[in-house]
């Protein structure tokens, strides 16, 4: 990756992990999931507003490192009046994004800048911990009911 390019992605990746946009405690929520990284401590609560099979909102609380806080709020405003479908075919995107090697590509051209995470393998955690928390709500919203949290071990 060019120095350019990757200075960009560095600065995207700080601003939002420090202004995280959707960082806060919905009311009236739908749907709520805990997340947990017990390798470095972050952890976050997600929450959705889910109706007609539509994320009509969404928001997190939590804390962790910049990298974990930038995914989370990311990955808040490209769902947000998304179908539960199609967050699931992100989430899919993502998750093979991050962890197949072969793949330096991503449908949604915001979310590109978190692949450069894949740089530092002790850090995919903390990228993937919002969509592995996604993806356990998800199957918890098609009945598929999971823990309460969830956990990156």
């Amino acid at each position: 990756m060019n120095p350019d390019l990757r200075a960009l992605y560095q600065e995207t990746i700080l601003d939002h992990g420090k202004n995280p946009r959707c960082f806060k405690h919905m009311e009236p929520h739908t749907h709520a999931k805990q997340g947990f990284n017990p390798v470095c401590g972050d952890q976050l609560t997600l929450f959705l507003d889910v109706h007609d099979g539509q994320i009509h909102d969404i928001s997190f609380q939590g804390k962790g490192c910049a990298i974990s806080m930038a995914s989370a709020s990311m990955m808040s405003q490209a769902l947000k009046g998304v179908s539960l479908e199609q967050a699931e075919q992100l989430f899919a995107q993502f998750h093979s994004a991050m962890t197949d090697a072969q793949i330096s590509e991503l449908a949604h051209p915001k979310l590109k800048v978190l692949l450069g995470v894949k740089g530092y393998p002790n850090r995919v955690k903390c990228a993937t911990l919002a969509w592995q928390t996604l993806e356990s709500l998800l199957k918890s919203i098609e009945g598929n009911t999971s823990s309460d949290i969830v956990s990156t071990e």
